[in-house]
């Protein structure tokens, strides 16, 4: 379990940002609140980890500049679609960064990397990269076609959801192909 959760936090991190703003729309009905506490969490996160001279990672540069950009150009302009379309924006970005062989590598636990064949984690980055520019698509429709309520409601549940369903198979299959390697390096 321990394994999962350290594999899980860097894309927690990746996406603090972007994970309190959906969270402060759910919360408190109010997308310019929403979009003040985003930014906030993302300066916040960055302000942390330079105190602690830690490695801010593209991805993390990423939310930030789109919370920063989209974010006080739906506050200056009153307009929420430059808000609602962040998260295609950000997810097609990521999509295409993870077109690039070995992105995954960094996520991955050590046990991992040595056991887990190659093509199996080349193989799960490019579903990574469609599944993200699916779920892109389809934010980029409801945030121009649908009701407010109808994408916060897609945003809250669909996207963490698809991305948990993932990484949980991708760990179970990952460990199992961990499991199965080591067992059979212990009976030679």
């Amino acid at each position: 379990m321990r394994n999962l959760l350290r594999a899980f936090r860097p894309i927690v991190g990746d996406f603090l940002s972007t994970i309190v703003f959906i969270i402060a729309v759910e919360v408190f009905k109010n997308v310019p609140l929403a979009i003040v506490i985003g930014i906030a969490a993302g300066i916040g996160q960055f302000a942390a980890l330079l105190w602690q001279r830690q490695h801010i990672a593209l991805m993390q540069w990423m939310s930030l500049v789109l919370v920063l950009v989209l974010g006080g150009a739906s506050l200056i302009l009153a307009d929420l679609r430059f808000v609602m379309i962040k998260p295609s924006i950000a997810m097609f970005a990521i999509g295409a960064v993870m077109l690039r062989r070995g992105w995954m590598l960094r996520y991955l636990p050590p046990a991992a990397v040595d056991d887990v064949p190659p093509k199996v984690i080349i193989a799960f980055g490019y579903v990574w990269a469609v599944l993200l520019c699916v779920m892109a698509a389809i934010n980029l429709a409801l945030a121009l076609l649908a009701p407010l309520a109808t994408w916060a409601f897609y945003n809250a549940v669909v996207p963490l959801s698809c991305q948990l369903g993932l990484f949980l198979i991708q760990y179970l299959v990952m460990r199992q192909l961990v499991l199965s390697k080591r067992s059979a390096a212990n009976a030679s």
